[in-house]
């Protein structure tokens, strides 16, 4: 088959890919476009408005057909890549982890501002259950310059991503991942527990999009029958690993705020606010405290 970009401009070839995307009813066509002819050429976005008149070579024209066929076909273009943007911190990705989502993000904001009332003389201790690429203990230690942080998860293959990732941002030093269910192994106590656990219902999987069904991880997806079995398993073992005024911050799924809140009261921790909403305001993020004795 012949390549659609072959001999093209660099305008001309991305005008193409977009059409291309457009054709294959996906979102942000446009911006998909810009991105992987970006990542196929090596250009930023001002190398490819000072070259958009210049031929493409014949292998840029074969990398970026490659990277069309994958988008069409339903890859994400994070994924395409290896890496995604998060809290402004670039990270790696593995076939074991996780897209870090924009969401999430609203975990690091609630995290923070809970960091911001504690009133403790010792460094800050951090444990991330269920971290993937190690995207939201990493952010929360890039903000936090004296907290040190625990990542843990099931898969080695996202363990090493996301180590790979702290040392590509500096942060390996404050830093340590270990392999075990929820938080297991480990000891505590910690002033911050946070997690993005799997809480997609076992028979909604099969509904999401291709983006999500078919590249992420359903270890990291797939939250049982009703979306709880994680939250079930986890907020007892962190209410056990927490400082006394220590704070358990937990993403939601929609629609699944209350019922958490419920099993935090459960395992005796305290709601002081309100879940945090993201920018489409859905409840995000659940937060609750351990009270001291």
């Amino acid at each position: 088959m012949s390549n659609p970009f072959a001999g093209q401009s660099i305008e001309r070839a991305r005008r193409t890919l977009a059409a291309q995307l457009k054709s294959a009813q996906l979102d942000e066509a446009e911006l998909d476009a810009r991105t992987l002819i970006s990542a196929a050429l090596g250009l930023d976005l001002t190398g490819l408005a000072t070259q958009a008149a210049r031929p493409l070579t014949a292998a840029e024209a074969s990398r970026l057909a490659q990277h069309a066929q994958r988008r069409i076909a339903g890859e994400p273009v994070a994924r395409i890549l290896g890496t995604r943007e998060f809290w402004g911190l670039p990270f790696r990705l593995s076939e074991a982890t996780l897209v870090p989502r924009p969401d999430t993000e609203t975990v690091v904001e609630l995290a923070l501002e809970i960091f911001r009332e504690r009133q403790a003389s010792h460094p800050p201790r951090v444990a991330d259950i269920g971290t993937g690429s190690g995207a939201i203990l990493l952010a929360l230690l890039h903000e936090i310059p004296d907290a040190f942080g625990v990542g843990t998860d099931l898969s080695l293959n996202a363990l090493k991503t996301a180590s790979n990732n702290a040392a590509a941002l500096g942060l390996a030093d404050r830093a340590a991942f270990v392999a075990c269910s929820y938080a297991a192994a480990l000891r505590g106590p910690f002033d911050l527990i946070v997690s993005n656990p799997p809480y997609i219902p076992s028979g909604e999987i099969p509904k999401l999009s291709i983006e999500v069904r078919e590249h992420d991880p359903h270890l990291a997806l797939d939250g049982g029958n009703d979306g709880y079995d994680a939250y079930r398993a986890l907020i007892p073992q962190a209410a056990e690993r927490l400082a006394p005024r220590g704070a358990l911050i937990v993403e939601a799924g929609q629609g699944q705020a209350q019922n958490i809140e419920t099993l935090m009261r459960g395992a005796a921790l305290s709601l002081d606010r309100p879940p945090k909403a993201d920018l489409a305001g859905i409840p995000r993020a659940v937060s609750a405290r351990k009270m001291p004795p």
